[in-house]
């Protein structure tokens, strides 16, 4: 990759991309960015806090994106929802890697038959799991004490100020009209749930409840293929995290409850809190920032073309330890062992 060829993020003025382009620039300072946003003079400040990196405008309406044909770029990441492609097809035609992390498991289809139908063109990172991936990666680390897993529930509480801007109110509004459905598996069977069987008491880090229910997300794909677990169910509510509730910025928390066996067949189970004082931002930040140097090349071999996902292409223990970097921190809950 030469210094000329920098890292394209689409939607680099929102919280996702200028998040993720701080850890890139943390962790890579060499490393060419280009900040594509509507405003360039927004885009141009996001830039210059950054440094090398430049400011671009675009139209997502063009399939060449409105940037001059003559730039080049190592990868494009979609840190806003690719409604018609044009990044998707602008990264194949290029034969450059490609994450996207908005199209929800609603919306995936199209990203994957693009993918299917060029799949030596270039890797398609589908990266629209929570978090961008951090929070299967965790689920994963957690799990490497057990020789079998029977059960996965995950149980996630976004702070109703702590959306992620604009971009992801509008993704969440997006994938709340597609369905209503809560997506688990069940001995073996991943099925749709409505109505009773779709709700939950999630409960907050301060043993506190709120009303949530099962949603339709990667996470639930991810993790049951990953660790061949029959039974996995995430489920997810949107209220005062415990963070606010102690009169402290909004917390990002998530309860990762795995059940199954360790060696010689001990049943075993493990329930933690996965925390972050300031919220999902840095949560998601750092799961595009550990695709992007995964696909770059960055860190560990050339990935090739096709079509991956976070838990095919990054260590969880790496992972981990580069959100505690970020601040964020595990915790024991009710029923740990």
């Amino acid at each position: 990759m030469g210094q000329s060829e920098s890292v394209l993020i689409l939607g680099g003025t929102g919280q996702a991309g200028t998040g993720a382009a701080a850890l890139l620039r943390q962790w890579h300072p060499a490393l060419p960015l280009t900040i594509a946003g509507r405003d360039i003079d927004r885009a141009r400040r996001v830039a210059d806090e950054l440094g090398a990196a430049t400011a671009a405008t675009i139209d997502l309406r063009r399939g060449d994106l409105g940037l001059p044909a003559d730039r080049r770029y190592s990868a494009v990441v979609a840190a806003l929802w690719d409604d018609r492609l044009h990044g998707l097809r602008f990264a194949q035609h290029r034969g450059l890697p490609y994450l996207s992390i908005s199209s929800g498991l609603v919306d995936i289809a199209p990203e994957v038959v693009a993918g299917a139908q060029r799949a030596n063109a270039a890797p398609i990172l589908v990266a629209s799991h929570y978090c961008a991936g951090a929070v299967v990666l965790a689920a994963l680390h957690s799990a490497r004490r057990f020789d079998r897993i029977d059960a996965i529930r995950i149980s996630a509480v976004l702070d109703e100020l702590d959306t992620g801007g604009p971009a992801g109110t509008a993704d969440l509004q997006r994938w709340s009209t597609a369905t209503s459905a809560g997506l688990v598996r069940r001995d073996g069977v991943f099925t749709w749930v409505t109505g009773p069987d779709a709700q939950a008491d999630v409960r907050r880090t301060d043993g506190t409840g709120l009303p949530g229910q099962s949603i339709a997300i990667l996470d639930v794909t991810s993790l049951a293929l990953a660790t061949d677990a029959p039974d996995v169910r995430f489920d997810f509510a949107v209220g005062e995290s415990a963070g606010r509730r102690r009169g402290e910025p909004a917390s990002f928390e998530v309860r990762i409850d795995l059940e199954g066996a360790g060696p010689g067949g001990a049943p075993i189970r493990r329930s933690r809190y996965l925390v972050h004082p300031a919220g999902q931002r840095p949560m998601t930040a750092t799961g595009i920032a550990l695709g992007v140097e995964r696909l770059l090349g960055l860190r560990g071999e050339a990935v090739a073309p096709g079509i991956h996902t976070p838990e095919t292409l990054l260590d969880p223990a790496y992972a981990v330890e580069r959100m505690t970097e970020t601040g964020a921190y595990f915790i024991g809950a009710p029923g740990d062992s």
